[in-house]
This record gives structure tokens, C-alpha cells and sequence, in this order.
């Protein structure tokens, strides 16, 4: 075992075929470095994207991602290798937030609560065992708010961010789909990533062939004469430097998003809570695919795991950052480089980190256009909402059973459709909140009413469910698709 932890393999060099490297494990120093810098460019698309979408600092969010994957190895004492990039399952509570006039101190303070709620669970779990999360959320609910989460967010692509510049969102949308298709290996990974530098370049071509466009804007809903690239932030950001601090008006509204404290807001607190279900799914799910792919049983390490998350996206939003989660692309590089190290996380971490000290950097992401966010958007929600309908298909749900098809049914037209239940002039539950209610609350309660044989229907798969509420091989912090991952 060397002085830092880490045992050299092979002496060093990539691993012979059939052979890994375990996370206890690594190869050069060299060798690491690079794996390690891969890791960064695996998530990158998606940890930026998302706290673009959600209002919050891009700066501070990949600097709390490194942060946040450093707190994350030393919880499971480096036996799960993870890095935790922004997480996706916040986005349709934040866009539900946000449009009741919430401002970015009540979202993070409602991230926070839930946060600290995942570290509960990640106890409870650590002490009664990984089969609590079975028993409370089989595979026919946690599929439910999955979906709930993706398809609620439909609505902010079509209204939001597809108007910005639709032949741009077009373009991007038709590349991604073919990319994450035709490309193979690490290439589709980061899809994500590919799409916006190429929308990124499209937008600023179009700038200069066909002038303004006139669309609405990010801060008008009335269109408006405007060029697809605004770089006047860019200009003005220093190279190195910590993120900026969030600046409020009078009213409350954000002019500037950067770190700040959170406040608390009971119902918007209650929007955001049905995110822990997906991100217990994940975690959940992040843990199985390594111990598939190493042949080591890590169910111990299950409640740490989600222990590590829950601390991570709590650590994050205290100041103001996005949520956390593990992260489907990085499992996918391990899959192709079957390098497993842990010591390629504290790499990747420490040039997060290092980013995050580049103002600049961060305002090149905060000024992509929104009508690449359109083209990415459009993918990557839809995704989210399937994968729920993945963790149904491979866990065999079967909806011939009324216990499952009726609440299911119930929850995801109440939560989609958007209806509310009013219980006073300044309280209501709506949206993806009361959907996951219904889901949760009707499936347990009827349960054990049900007729004998439709209880035995239910008996599922002995299996923690897989998903994450959004990643597949290439969508970013998203759920997990293991399947083509080991290509």
C-alpha cells in the first residue's frame, strides 16, 4: 500500500484484459491525472446545465461538486468511487418555485431540508439494512415520481426556453439524438457536453450570418430584438477569483445569482421533497452497477452512500450552490477504462474545485443561449420522465394489478396535469408534491386491503431499484443505464 492510500497496479500501466483496478487501487500518477481530468469532462455538460436552468451560479456549482465528491469518498472511506455532479431530480421543484415568485435563498433552503432528509435516510438505512428502501419504495412508486419529475418539466422547455431561438433548439436536439445513438464508447458519454459547445458555436455563427433574433429573453416574455450571445458578463469577469455573491432587489428577485444564505418556506419545502425519492433510487442504483462491475458486495456501504449525498447537496445549498448526486457518465467511463479508483475521484474533484476559482469560466457557461438549452432540455427531460417507465419495465411492475395501475394512475395525472389541493389562501400542495403524495400514500394504504392473490402479484423482484432521475449512458445526473455503460 503506497503513502496516500492507494495500492500501484500493473505496474502502472492500463490493465490487462479481464483485469480492473479496484478503488483501493491505481495505476501512474500520470495515468491518474488523466483519469481523473476524463471524469471532469464525463460530467461536465450536465453540471452546468442544470444550475443554468435553475437560476443558480455555474461557478458555484461545479466548485460544491468537488467539494461535495471529496466529503462523499471520505463517508464511504473510499469504497464507492463516485463524483457528484449537479443533480436533475431538483429541476421541475425549482421550476415550480420559481413560479410562485420564490427567489433563490428559498430555493436552496428547501434543497437544504431535503438534503439533511436523505442523511436520515442514509442512517436509517445504514443500521436496519438497503431493504427499508425496498419495502417503503418498491419499484412500481419510485418509477411514478421519476417520471413525475421528468415530464412535469415539459412545460418550461415549450414556454422558456424552445421560443429563445427554435432552429437553434432543433439543431441541437437532432445532434444529441444522433450522438447518443450512432457514437460509441466515451464519445457518447459526453454527448451533453459535445451538443452545447456545438450549439454554443451555431448561435454565435447565426449572430453573424443572419443578425438579431426576435424572440423573448431569459428576462422578457415579450419578444425582443436581441443577439443569441450576450458575452458583456464575460468581459467583465475575472480569471481567478471566488464565485460572486448573489445580489436581491427590493422585492426579493434575484439580480445576480451567486452564493448566498438560504431561507426556508414550508410549501416550498414540500415541492421539493419528492426529489429525495429519486435521488434514494439513484444512489441506490450507483451502488449495485459498481458492485456489479467490481464483484464486490457494497450493500453495507448503501446507507453511507446516501449518508455522503445527503451531506453533499445539505453542504452545497447552505451556500447557495446546486444539489448533488452520482453520476451515470462517470460510471460509464469506469465501465470502458475498467479503472475503479478512487484516487481518479480526488483528481477529478481537485480540478473542479480549481474551476470553480475561474470567474470567467463560469460566466462563458452562464451565457449559453437559451435556445441550446432548448435542444439539450428537450432530451434530457424526456429522459428523466422514461426512465421511470425503465425502472417499471426491468422490475416487471405488472399493471394488470389495480393496486399498481390505480395509484399510479391517480399520481401522475394529478402531478402532471397540475392540479392543486388548497388548503388555505397561502398553502397548497400541486404539481410533482401532491402527485408523489397520491403515488406514495395510496399505494401503501390499499396494499393490505387488497385480495390475496393481487398482494402476491405484488411481490417484486428482490433487487434495490435502478434509476436516477436522469442518466442514461449520456444524460448527466440524471438515472442509471448500466446496460450500455459496459459497451
Amino acid at each position: 500500500m503506497s503513502a496516500v492510500g492507494w495500492k500501484l497496479v500493473y505496474g502502472g500501466k492500463t490493465p490487462p484484459p479481464g483485469e480492473v483496478v479496484r478503488p483501493d487501487e491505481r495505476l501512474s500518477w500520470p495515468r491518474t491525472v488523466g483519469l481523473g481530468t476524463q471524469h471532469v469532462v464525463a460530467m461536465f455538460g450536465a453540471t452546468f446545465v442544470f444550475p443554468v436552468v435553475m437560476g443558480l451560479n455555474p461557478n458555484l456549482a461545479i466548485l460544491m461538486s468537488g467539494v461535495a465528491t471529496i466529503l462523499f469518498l471520505l463517508i464511504v472511506k473510499g469504497k464507492i468511487p463516485s463524483y457528484l455532479g449537479t443533480s436533475a431530480s431538483f429541476v421541475a421543484a425549482v421550476a415550480a418555485i420559481r413560479a410562485q415568485g420564490g427567489n433563490s435563498r428559498e430555493v436552496t433552503g428547501s434543497i437544504l431540508v431535503a438534503g439533511l432528509l436523505i442523511v436520515v435516510i442514509g442512517v436509517i438505512v445504514h443500521f436496519a439494512g438497503g431493504g427499508v428502501v425496498q419495502k417503503v419504495l418498491p419499484p412500481a412508486v419510485s418509477g411514478a415520481v421519476v417520471m413525475l419529475i421528468g415530464f412535469n418539466l415539459a412545460p418550461v422547455v415549450a414556454s422558456v426556453y424552445w421560443p429563445q431561438d427554435q432552429w437553434i433548439g432543433f439543431i441541437v436536439m437532432v445532434f444529441l439524438v444522433i450522438a447518443t445513438v450512432i457514437f460509441r464508447g466515451f464519445w457518447s458519454r459526453i454527448a451533453i457536453f459535445l451538443g452545447l459547445v456545438l450549439g454554443y458555436a451555431l448561435s454565435w455563427v447565426f449572430d453573424r450570418v443572419f443578425g438579431v433574433i426576435h424572440s423573448i429573453t431569459p428576462t422578457s416574455d415579450t419578444p425582443v430584438d436581441h443577439y443569441r450571445i450576450d458575452w458583456s458578463s464575460v468581459r467583465s469577469a475575472d480569471w481567478i477569483g471566488f464565485p460572486q455573491k448573489s445580489l436581491f432587489a427590493a422585492d426579493g428577485s434575484e439580480t445576480v445569482a451567486g452564493w448566498h444564505a438560504p431561507s426556508f418556506n414550508m410549501t416550498f419545502i414540500l415541492l421539493v421533497l419528492p426529489a429525495v425519492i429519486a435521488l434514494v433510487a439513484e444512489n441506490a442504483g450507483h451502488v449495485k452497477a459498481v458492485s456489479e462491475m467490481t464483484g464486490e458486495n457494497l450493500d453495507r456501504y448503501l446507507g453511507r452512500a446516501f449518508i455522503g449525498d445527503g451531506v453533499g447537496t445539505a453542504l452545497a445549498s447552505a451556500v447557495g450552490g446546486s444539489p448533488t448526486t452520482t453520476y451515470a457518465e462517470n460510471i460509464g467511463v469506469m465501465a470502458a477504462t475498467r479503472v475503479y479508483s478512487t484516487a481518479a475521484y480526488w483528481v477529478a474533484a481537485a480540478v473542479a474545485v480549481l474551476l470553480g476559482f475561474c470567474p470567467k469560466f463560469g460566466a462563458v457557461v452562464s451565457a449559453t443561449p437559451g435556445g441550446v438549452l432548448g435542444g439539450v432540455t428537450v432530451v434530457l427531460y424526456g429522459m428523466i420522465g422514461l426512465l421511470g417507465a425503465k425502472i417499471w419495465v426491468e422490475n416487471r411492475v405488472d399493471f394488470a394489478n389495480p393496486v399498481n395501475l390505480i395509484p399510479l394512475a391517480a399520481g401522475l395525472v394529478a402531478g402532471i396535469g397540475g392540479v392543486a389541493l388548497d388548503f388555505t389562501d397561502s398553502f397548497s400542495i400541486s404539481g410533482i408534491a401532491l402527485g408523489s403524495i397520491i403515488v406514495l400514500v395510496f399505494y401503501h394504504c390499499v396494499r393490505p386491503f387488497a385480495p390475496a392473490h393481487l398482494r402476491e402479484g405484488l411481490q417484486e423482484p428482490n433487487r434495490i431499484p435502478e434509476g436516477r432521475a436522469a442518466d442514461a449512458v449520456v444524460v448527466p445526473g440524471t438515472a442509471e443505464t448500466q446496460g450500455d455503460d459496459r459497451r
